[in-house]
């Protein structure tokens, strides 16, 4: 198991289930989407989405909130970044970037259990936490589940 999540070759080839495989495709393309929100839109996404309640707060606590989720986004765009540079090109490591994102969502889940973020509402980030975590879980044990091979 070692070997395929660090493997002593880095190449474009992938040699998991095909299903966690397009999952990370389509997982890659959603961490772009929400980084890049992150980063650009007006509120950082942090009333629009995640219904932080900004428009009670002050001006500068607002726009505090908004710059720290503007950082936030830059983070989320460098792991999108390398996941996108893994599924173009190096998908050798899709296992690996999986036991990244497993991570990643654990530290989230342990964070917000410590550290509650106030919404008005139930953020889909929250609301998706647990479920998003099993999943990943499955298709990092399907990246890690290697497919038989065909006799030629």
């Amino acid at each position: 198991m070692l070997e395929l999540l660090f493997p002593k070759t880095i190449d474009n080839t992938y040699r998991g289930q095909k299903v966690a495989l397009w999952f990370f495709y389509l997982i890659t393309t959603v961490w772009l989407w929400r980084s890049q929100h992150h980063m650009f839109a007006a509120d950082g996404g942090a009333q629009s989405i995640a219904t932080i309640p900004l428009d009670q707060w002050s001006a500068g606590a607002s726009q505090t909130v908004v710059g720290i989720f503007a950082l936030w986004g830059l983070s989320q765009l460098i792991i999108a970044l390398l996941q996108l540079i893994v599924a173009l090109r190096y998908k050798s490591l899709v296992p690996f970037m999986y036991l990244v994102l497993i991570v990643e969502q654990a530290g989230r889940l342990f964070v917000f259990n410590y550290k509650p973020v106030i919404t008005a509402g139930t953020a889909p980030a929250g609301a998706a936490a647990v479920p998003l975590m099993i999943v990943v879980l499955v298709m990092f044990s399907l990246s890690i589940w290697q497919r038989k091979k065909t006799a030629s």
